[in-house]
């Protein structure tokens, strides 16, 4: 890992994310070339698409990076769905990609994107700095971890990063990874470890859509007990009602079939 949080040379992330560098083609004179063989000042333009559900967001990140020389906007998404429809149709080199979307999540759009275009680097730019964020977009694939509050020449580095090949987390997310990486603790921790292991259980399973009377039967419970550990769930996760619960779990990589 380099001393910005980019990480290079056979090592692999918390959630299996393989950390090697792609050096990519090269034309005759020396100069990396695209895909469609577009070349800016010796080096390979990238193509670029931004995905966050807020307006202003989207826009001024959108803005930023198409400013910035050797990278090309090529499209905008607001939410998880149309994400993973743009990157089927542009195919660009790196997706900016927030975490919480409405709907789907930004994991499960990581996820999915990934699985269908592996070249794809997704580059996660939230709010979200917990842990159960963190290690659920590196399992679903993510090559990048920034927080929104970073600045706009650690997004470029990052986004240049990730196009790469390499893996580049914040300095506050690249510390927790080492910490787990040294600790031999390669697949990151629990998501939610406030819950039980039956709390944890119930609510992987109402995020895959259940319902109570389907959870009790699976997991040889009453209803009675399954709406309990719903109950306890919501409590420890601070959130208001089930569809809250489930979008916190979808989030941290949980409700998977």
């Amino acid at each position: 890992m380099t001393g910005d949080g980019a990480v290079d040379g056979g090592a692999t992330s918390p959630g299996g994310v393989a950390m090697t560098v792609d050096g990519g083609a090269t034309s005759p004179g020396g100069a990396a070339v695209t895909g469609d063989g577009a070349v800016v000042g010796g080096a390979a333009v990238i193509r670029l698409a931004v995905v966050d559900d807020h307006p202003v967001f989207r826009l001024g990140m959108t803005a930023l990076l198409a400013s910035t020389p050797g990278l090309e906007v090529v499209g905008e998404a607001a939410d998880a769905d149309e994400a993973v429809r743009l990157a089927d149709r542009t195919r660009p080199e790196v997706i900016i990609m927030d975490l919480h979307l409405g709907g789907r999540s930004g994991v499960e759009a990581t996820r999915e994107i990934v699985a269908r275009h592996p070249g794809i680097g997704v580059l996660v730019v939230t709010m979200l700095d917990d842990d159960d964020s963190v290690f659920a977009a590196l399992r679903a694939g993510a090559r990048g971890y920034l927080l929104k509050g970073a600045a706009p020449g650690e997004v470029e580095r990052a986004v240049r990063a990730v196009a790469n090949g390499e893996v580049l987390l914040g300095p506050v997310i690249a510390s927790r990874a080492i910490g787990f990486l040294a600790g031999g603790r390669a697949g990151g921790p629990a998501p939610f470890p406030e819950l039980t292991d039956r709390e944890r259980e119930v609510l992987d399973l109402v995020a895959q859509g259940l319902s109570n009377v389907v959870i009790a039967r699976r997991l040889t419970l009453s209803p009675k007990t399954v709406r309990n550990h719903l109950s306890n769930v919501l409590g420890k996760l601070q959130v208001a009602d089930r569809s809250q619960a489930i979008q916190r779990a979808r989030e941290a990589g949980l409700g998977q079939p």
